[in-house]
């Protein structure tokens, strides 16, 4: 099956302002693409927490966001990457309740029941990525 990309835009990810404006983006695609106000909901969260992650612990990195069609269905794909010091233990960092710095720890575990797809991809001391997408 192929998949077109309808549009796409790549943003940067250093400040607070740079995580509103990636969920601002994705909230107004999911509104233009027809999604339910629940599905809107659901991936404007984890993006703001993909998107936080890639600043708060990578660093800084950068947002692929990309409107997809199938000819059977449309999504949003969103690539989340940096070149921080990685995850170095995946399964720990997917467990509900894990965190390293604190707070609640439902993040990556959280966010992956929030989409339709979740790939993460991390090497310790040389960064980490995170595909997401959500299909209508």
């Amino acid at each position: 099956m192929t998949i077109n990309i309808l549009r796409s835009e790549t943003i940067p990810l250093r400040t607070d302002e740079d995580v509103v404006r990636a969920r601002r983006i994705v909230r107004d695609w999911t509104i233009s693409m027809k999604f339910s106000l629940v599905d809107q909901t659901k991936l404007v969260t984890a993006v703001s927490e993909l998107a936080r992650n890639t600043v708060d612990h990578g660093g800084g990195g950068s947002a692929l966001l990309e409107m997809l069609d199938d000819t059977i269905r449309r999504g949003i794909r969103l690539t989340f990457e940096d070149q921080g010091p990685g995850i170095p233990d995946i399964v720990l960092a997917m467990t509900d309740g894990y965190s390293s710095r604190g707070s609640l720890g439902l993040g990556l575990g959280g966010t992956k029941r929030l989409v339709n797809e979740f790939n993460l991809f991390s090497e310790p001391g040389k960064g980490t990525r995170v595909t997401i997408a959500r299909w209508k």
